[in-house]
């Protein structure tokens, strides 16, 4: 059985992108994305940093 992630994407549009390219390498890896975090065996919070 494949492991399963969920990815919470908070902040700026980036933030979206980049979960976007996660969720991508992790299904190449063989994993299996789920929208409930309590089936999850990785939880991911991608979160937002201002930049200057």
């Amino acid at each position: 059985m494949a492991s399963r992630f969920y990815i919470e994407t908070l902040g700026c549009p980036k933030n979206e992108v980049d979960s976007e390219k996660l969720v991508g390498t992790l299904l190449a890896q063989g994993l299996t994305a789920t929208d409930d975090e309590t089936e999850a065996d990785v939880v991911v919070v991608n979160t937002c940093a201002f930049i200057e």
